[in-house]
């Protein structure tokens, strides 16, 4: 069974609400259409009824078992306008601009996942990077604890034998710091542990192992394992580890002898976006793995974007793992 199928058999178990704000575009209602249908999940979309029961029924959608939530009419919006401004008037936000603000969907919708009413969020086939992580930020903010919002890819092996690992940041963070390493590092654990249910055992890369190379790239690395070790995190890691290093045992052995993650790691948090862009597509185009995401990890509370090239299966496919990252 593919992975996606053992990982929609779960989120169909947990039988959570997906907030999906970009009615409009043909490809969110067919998405939501098929995660209703299926009963992966209740779907709640924003916009006006009477246009989106008509779009839907031009593209022969059925939509019938969605919820259709209209935020500038909503008897939520007073509320929602209300937690907006006490959380941003600080930053110089007014009422009227909260109000303002909580009618446009992605706000409505991030809302709706911060106040427990949806269990995530999935935008981005109509509205940029930027516009989804904005709205984001400023409803749901940062996981406690962390200070960084991030992505990773899960990378699955056209050999079915071979292990399922995830990539960060390949998206998100150009130039990480060795606390955003850190954050990325923690956040990809727990990527991992919501999604895949199994235990972390995370690399942080680089092009040195153990100090075999000196260079202020490689401090990086080592200062962002200092910092983890600080934290008593609950996950296996370790660094700094070149790829080899990290993911064959025999290398490990010779490089890293004593390392517990060292030759059988399965997340790799890789040093700058360069490295960790470069590496899924390398492993993606050449050696024949499928890239699931970018999942957005780090925020309080999940929230994903998508390609504005986006297919229908993608939404689907990202809101599965929505409603996974969501569990507690």
């Amino acid at each position: 069974m593919h992975i996606l199928e053992v990982l929609k058999n779960r989120a169909t178990a947990f039988g959570g609400s997906i907030v999906l704000p970009e009615s409009g575009d043909p490809r969110t209602l067919a998405a939501a259409a098929s995660l209703a249908c299926q009963k992966i999940a209740k779907v709640i979309l924003l916009g006006a009824p009477a246009e989106i029961l008509k779009n839907a029924a031009s593209l022969g959608a059925d939509i019938s078992l969605c919820e259709i939530i209209d935020p500038q009419s909503s008897s939520l919006l007073p509320e929602f306008a209300d937690t907006f401004y006490e959380r941003r008037k600080e930053k110089g936000l007014s009422p009227e601009g909260a109000l303002e603000a909580m009618q446009n969907p992605l706000y409505f919708g991030a809302m709706l996942v911060k106040k427990g009413i949806a269990s995530g969020m999935v935008a981005g086939a109509a509205n940029t990077t930027a516009d989804v992580l904005r709205a984001a930020l400023q409803v749901v903010g940062v996981m406690p604890g962390l200070k960084t919002v991030s992505s990773t890819f899960i990378m699955v092996s056209p050999r079915v034998d071979d292990p399922t690992y995830l990539f960060a940041d390949c998206a998100v963070v150009p130039n990480p710091t060795a606390e955003q390493l850190a954050d990325i590092a923690s956040s990809t654990a727990q990527t991992r542990r919501s999604i895949l249910s199994d235990e972390p055992f995370v690399a942080l890369l680089s092009f040195s192992t153990k100090g075999s190379a000196e260079h202020e790239l490689v401090e990086k690395v080592q200062t962002a394992k200092s910092i983890l070790d600080s934290r008593q995190v609950d996950f296996a890691y370790d660094g700094e580890l070149q790829l080899d290093a990290a993911i064959v045992e025999k290398v490990a052995k010779s490089k890293a002898p004593g390392s517990k993650v060292a030759g059988h790691a399965n997340t790799l948090v890789f040093p700058d976006l360069q490295a960790g862009n470069i590496g899924y597509k390398l492993v993606q185009r050449l050696g024949g793995y499928e890239a699931i995401g970018p999942i957005i990890q780090g925020l309080a509370a999940p929230i994903c974007d998508l390609s504005r090239g986006c297919s229908t299966e993608d939404i689907v496919n990202t809101a599965i793992l929505v409603l996974l990252m969501s569990q507690k």
